[in-house]
C-alpha cells in the first residue's frame, strides 16, 4: 500500500485558459514491461487497462476532423496496445506528427522484434526514457538490467538512422531527476549526455528533454514515506517563474485517458481532474470525452490547476517537450 498523499489545492496557483488545440496526448494503456519509481501513471506488467475499440474509433474521428498537428502516444508502454501500429499508420497517413513515448526496453520484448523498424518506416518521433548515462543510477530508478537493455535499444535505433544528422528520424532522450530536486539546466546536461553516450557506447541522439518529477502517484507516495513531500512542494513553489505560464503544455495539449476522457494534462489525468468545458456545458457524457471534441471547440476553456502545477513552472520550466525556458 502507498502512503496517502496530502490534498493538493488550487488556492495559490494562477488561473489559466487554453489556447488553440495543437496536440493530443493519448494514454493507450497502463500496461508496461517496467515499473519505474518516478512513474506518475503507476504503470506496470500487471496493469490491464487499455483503450477500447469504441474510443479508438472516436480518436480517429477527432484526428480526421481537427487541425491537430501532433499525436503523442504514451502509457504504460503504448506499443503494448494491440492496435498501436494501426493507429500510428492512420495518423502518419494523414500527415500528423506522431511521438512514441518509448521506454527503449520494449524494443527487445518478445513479439516486438520488428518494432524499431516499424517506427522508422513510419517516421515516428521517439522520446525515450533515459534518466542517466550511468548503469547504477538507471537501474536504481527503473530496475535491474534496464540500462543494458536501453543501450541495446538505442544502438538498434541508431542503426536505422534515428538520431543521425540528416536522417529525419528524431530520437530525443527524456531525463527525470533521481529524487526531490529540479533538473539541471537542459542545454548543459544535453551536452554532458551526448559526450558520455557517444564516447562510452557510440550512441547518437537529437535532444535531451528534462522533466521535473511530479509530486503525485508513485513518486509522491515515495516522498511521503521518506518525509520529503512538504520540502519538495516548498522547493517547487519557491522556484516558481511566472514567465513559464506562457508556454506550459496544458495551453495547447489535451490528455486523453484509456477510456477516452479528457484532461488538461497527463498529471491531471492521474489525479482524476477532468477537463472543464466552458458554457454552454452540454456534454455527450457526464464528463468531457473524445466525442465532445467532435461537437465543439475547447479554445479558451479554463484549465484546472492544483499545487502540483508548480512542477511545470519551477526553474527552467517543464513539459513533455522538455524545459520551457
Amino acid at each position: 500500500m502507498h502512503p496517502t498523499l496530502p490534498l493538493l489545492n488550487a488556492l495559490h496557483f494562477p488561473s489559466l485558459r487554453r489556447g488553440a488545440l495543437e496536440a493530443l496526448q493519448v494514454n493507450l494503456t497502463y500496461r508496461c514491461n517496467q515499473r519505474c519509481l518516478h512513474c506518475h501513471v503507476n504503470a506496470g506488467p500487471t496493469r490491464t487497462e487499455a483503450m477500447t475499440d469504441e474510443s479508438l474509433a472516436q480518436l480517429v474521428q477527432v484526428l480526421d476532423s481537427h487541425t491537430v498537428q501532433t499525436l503523442d502516444l504514451t502509457g504504460g508502454a503504448p506499443e503494448l496496445h494491440p492496435r498501436f501500429r494501426e493507429l500510428v499508420e492512420h495518423a502518419r497517413g494523414a500527415g500528423i506528427r506522431v511521438i512514441d513515448r518509448c521506454n527503449l526496453t520494449i524494443l527487445s520484448e518478445p513479439g516486438q522484434e520488428d518494432l524499431a523498424e516499424f517506427l522508422a518506416t513510419q517516421g515516428v518521433e521517439i522520446s525515450a526514457s533515459m534518466p542517466c548515462y550511468s548503469r547504477e543510477l538507471v537501474d536504481r530508478q527503473r530496475g535491474d538490467g534496464v540500462f543494458e537493455a536501453s543501450i541495446a535499444g538505442l544502438r538498434q535505433l541508431n542503426a536505422l538512422g534515428y538520431g543521425v544528422e540528416g536522417s529525419g528520424l528524431v530520437l530525443n532522450l527524456v531525463y527525470n531527476p533521481q529524487g526531490p530536486s529540479l533538473p539541471p539546466p537542459q542545454a548543459a546536461l544535453e551536452s554532458d549526455f551526448k559526450t558520455h553516450l557517444f564516447e562510452d557506447f557510440g550512441i547518437l541522439f537529437n535532444h535531451l528533454l528534462t522533466v521535473t518529477n511530479q509530486p503525485i502517484a508513485r513518486f509522491g507516495s515515495t516522498l511521503v514515506s521518506k518525509g520529503q513531500f512538504n520540502d519538495y512542494m516548498q522547493l517547487l513553489r519557491s522556484s516558481y517563474r511566472a514567465e513559464n505560464l506562457k508556454t506550459v503544455m496544458c495551453r495547447s495539449l489535451v490528455s486523453v485517458d484509456w477510456q477516452g476522457y479528457l484532461y488538461d494534462c497527463d498529471f491531471n489525468q492521474m489525479l482524476e481532474l477532468n477537463l472543464e468545458l466552458a458554457a454552454p456545458n452540454v456534454l455527450a457524457r457526464d464528463r468531457a470525452h473524445l466525442s465532445d471534441l467532435l461537437k465543439r471547440s475547447i479554445d479558451g476553456n479554463p484549465i484546472i490547476t492544483r499545487d502540483h502545477c508548480y512542477a511545470c513552472t519551477a526553474g527552467q520550466g517543464s513539459s513533455c517537450s522538455g524545459a520551457l525556458a
